[in-house]
């Protein structure tokens, strides 16, 4: 169970390469008429149901990691360590739901925003390892043993890749663009 077989590799490639894929395919050939892709379809759609559920990931990873934050508790800077974790973690949902509001509210900062969450995402993982090492006095590879880091980097790839989809996207730089956004409020 320990190792990653080529089934494992085989499936990654699925999740990953197929939706690439289509994302490719679908940006290489130019609309008949740009103008008309505005708001939620296509695949920012998917990138919306994305963005609404991953605060509720962040907090099902920190319902999850309750019995872990009961056992290291126990030990000397403990509660420290976890006080630390749980404020990181917080904060990262609070800029998730900063993001999801700004892209409800259709907001020009939107793609900035998202930028941001996704470079938060290693930043958060670095300043969550160095914190529960220096303060529970243990190695990195310690905190780092097992699959600690098989997680946060396909997170952080799978948001690169709708990073690059909503910075090259018509009908993102439509739905967001703030010209055309106040258009839709006038002619609504």
């Amino acid at each position: 169970m320990g190792t990653f077989s080529i089934w494992h590799w085989a499936i990654v490639l699925l999740v990953i390469g197929v939706p690439v894929f289509f994302a490719v395919r679908s940006a290489a050939k130019p609309s008949q008429n740009p103008e008309a892709l505005v708001g939620f379809g296509g695949w920012l759609m998917l990138l919306a149901i994305g963005q609404a559920l991953s605060p509720l990931r962040t907090l099902a990873e920190l319902g999850n990691s309750v019995e872990g934050y009961q056992q290291l508790m126990t030990l000397p800077n403990g509660t420290l360590a976890v006080y630390g974790e749980v404020a990181l973690d917080l904060a990262f949902l609070a800029l998730q739901l900063v993001v999801l509001v700004a892209m409800l509210r259709r907001s020009h900062r939107f793609p900035q925003l998202f930028l941001y969450q996704w470079l938060a995402i290693p930043v958060v993982f670095i300043l969550d390892t160095v914190w529960i090492s220096t303060v529970l006095g243990v190695s990195v590879n310690q905190v780092l043993a097992g699959d600690a880091l098989v997680a946060p980097i396909a997170s952080f790839v799978v948001t690169g890749i709708w990073a690059a989809y909503v910075y090259k996207s018509v009908r993102v730089r439509n739905t967001f663009d703030r010209a055309s956004a106040s258009g839709q409020v006038a002619s609504a």
